[in-house]
């Protein structure tokens, strides 16, 4: 590549300036007296978190959730101390971005962690997949290790290191159909479906895109490793004040209507707690 990572994080920055700039209003407004946490998300946890924020409203705590469409720029919004927490990743992803940009943020409290399936709308079995087979994974190092050993588990690739959550397409040692790999954003994946004859993807990005069935995946991870929980993400100088984002986490974590917000978003045996 001839860009580092860190040289991408930066000129990202400078490309979202005008966001930063939009945010800081609501710095500015924090600053002056206003109580309310704003929360940088994904669009495909949204749900779950809008009901969160309404049961949280009852018990007189304000939630503006902020919608990133890319998982670069929450953390890069979070850094810069423009939005209170995020709420779009999971340990291994916040430790690579950690290590590649030095920000200085940290996990606050870990929410739902989802299975992950190979999905394809040509063909119903791996047999039928051709030689040279066109296979849509993620682009960043941590969910390509993800969907790489995934792909082993369906005994289409074969990794040096057989439990190595951090292998990239190098790592491969055996690849008998000669996959050929198509890396894009990881909540692209959902998209490229479409376009090419397997997919890595993740039922609830999935499911708002509306491109394939959740539940129909050729063969989910039997992972139940709360690595992959999706973590509230807060600056290492964070201070929670009055406990509001502890109290919004115990809602999120424990109330019945999010848990029936879950169900839907993700399919109800397709996500387990993080935090249990």
């Amino acid at each position: 590549m001839a860009q580092t990572a860190k040289t991408k994080f930066t000129i990202l920055g400078a490309v979202l300036t005008i966001v930063i700039l939009g945010l800081t209003g609501w710095t500015l407004q924090k600053k002056t007296g206003s109580d309310e946490l704003v929360i940088g998300i994904s669009p495909s946890f949204a749900k779950p978190l809008q009901v969160a924020a309404e049961e949280a409203r009852k018990e007189g705590l304000h939630i503006k959730l902020v919608e990133f469409s890319d998982w670069n720029t929450p953390n890069i919004t979070l850094n810069h101390g423009d939005i209170d927490a995020n709420f779009f990743q999971h340990q291994p992803f916040l430790d690579n971005a950690i290590k590649e940009t030095g920000f200085k943020l940290k996990a606050f409290a870990a929410g739902a962690a989802s299975h992950v399936g190979l999905y394809s709308k040509k063909y119903k079995s791996f047999d039928e997949l051709p030689q040279n087979a066109r296979v849509a994974i993620p682009n960043d190092p941590v969910n390509q290790g993800r969907a790489l050993l995934l792909l082993q588990q369906a005994k289409l690739i074969s990794l040096k290191d057989v439990n190595n959550h951090l292998s990239s397409l190098q790592d491969i040692a055996a690849n008998p159909k000669n996959l050929q790999f198509i890396e894009v954003e990881g909540p692209q994946t959902a998209r490229a479906i479409d376009d090419v004859d397997l997919a890595f993807g993740y039922p609830h990005y999935l499911r708002l895109a509306k491109t394939a069935d959740p539940e129909s995946a050729l063969l989910f991870d039997k992972n139940t490793n709360k690595r992959y929980a999706i973590l509230f993400v807060v600056r290492d100088d964070y201070k929670d004040k009055d406990d509001q984002l502890k109290k919004f986490v115990t809602i999120y974590q424990n109330s019945p209507r999010v848990q029936a917000a879950l169900d839907e978003d993700f399919g109800k045996k397709l996500w387990f707690p993080g935090w249990k």
